[in-house]
């Protein structure tokens, strides 16, 4: 019998599509409609777009599927749910509705299977509060599954790519590894352990660290974005594109997976080579070692936010948030950027 992973040509890895390919095709794309209302869109390479509905509200919308990476539905369904939420929460908004979307093969997975991956999904979306209305299928050779979230915003709160400023500390609320590790289970080189630490980080939403920071003084959060697919160094690079800056990360304080860094060197996902090859403007300090530089470029599923932060307010912040059972850690600071100096650094 067919295991769920085996309905993915490239089971255990849930990145985006190609970061380059992905550039030649938005190259000069203009927005199909010029509306004052649109807060964000993609130009920036948030991590959803941004309308404004009125003067105290916005909407926040995203979409977010992929093939299984686990073989177990129901979790399937726990982990798409809480990567598509995530978008929103990275926006500083709180989701709302969903619509589930859905591509089956036709020769399966049995329709109990599909039950457990939809179960999964509505479960993790009840326990956001999220409302689904509807969704579409369509049959695909693979298996995907997500969901289109739209979320809620004040249109003053509103976080994105763009904010960073020198001297903000950087905080990264989640540990890094879960391609790796998922990557290393496909071949059966992960442990039962290490295989369940990821997984519990991937369907853990992202609500209470955003309600968390959302909470601050308005300033506070100056940029924020959930590392996904393009992983931490692509995320990073996306940010400071957007606002102008370089993102320096200390390497000794990045929270990693149990068994991530052992399993780096072999298990890297066919997304990290593509992440590697694209988000090339890093510089990388000669004590850091090649593991810990393949985790950084690991495409991550259902990943932590990322927090640029006004300096007076990141010690207060990353108190609250491990208070309230958040692994939260402050990972680096931001820079000016320089002529010829790099996107990112790893040091």
């Amino acid at each position: 019998m067919k295991k769920l992973t085996d309905y993915a040509d490239c089971a255990g890895c849930a990145s985006k599509f190609q970061a380059a390919d992905l550039d030649l095709i938005m190259e000069g794309l203009q927005p199909a409609h010029v509306d004052d209302r649109i807060l964000v869109d993609f130009r920036t390479s948030d991590d959803a777009g941004v309308y404004r509905w009125s003067a105290d509200s916005a909407l926040v919308h995203t979409v977010d599927f992929f093939t299984p990476i686990v073989d177990d539905p129901y979790i399937y369904g726990q982990i798409a749910a809480a990567n598509a939420l995530s978008d929103v929460y990275a926006m500083g908004g709180e989701p709302r509705t969903a619509l589930a979307i859905v591509a089956l093969p036709k020769d399966g997975p049995a329709p109990e299977t599909v039950r457990e991956i939809f179960r999964g999904g509505s479960d993790k979306l009840r326990e956001a509060g999220v409302a689904l209305l509807g969704g579409h299928t369509v049959t695909d050779p693979e298996v995907k599954f997500g969901y289109a979230v739209t979320g809620q915003v004040h249109p003053a709160r509103v976080w994105t790519n763009a904010g960073a400023r020198p001297g903000d500390v950087l905080i990264l609320t989640k540990p890094l590894g879960t391609g790796i590790v998922v990557r290393a289970t496909k071949f059966g080189r992960s442990t039962d352990t290490q295989l369940a630490s990821a997984i519990t980080s991937m369907v853990t939403l992202n609500s209470a660290a955003a309600a968390i920071a959302a909470s601050e003084t308005a300033g506070t959060i100056r940029a924020c974005t959930d590392i996904t697919g393009f992983g931490l160094i692509g995320h990073a690079t996306e940010v400071a594109v957007a606002s102008r800056t370089t993102l320096v990360f200390n390497s000794s304080q990045l929270p990693l997976l149990p068994g991530s860094a052992e399993l780096a060197a072999l298990n890297l996902p066919c997304g990290g080579r593509s992440n590697i090859r694209h988000f090339d403007q890093l510089s990388v300090g000669p004590d850091v070692t090649p593991e810990l530089s393949l985790l950084c470029m690991d495409p991550q599923t259902s990943g932590g936010l990322l927090f640029s932060v006004a300096p007076e307010s990141a010690a207060r912040l990353v108190d609250r948030l491990v208070a309230a059972g958040v692994p939260a850690a402050a990972v680096g600071h931001v820079e000016a950027r320089g002529s010829g100096t790099s996107f990112v650094s790893l040091v």
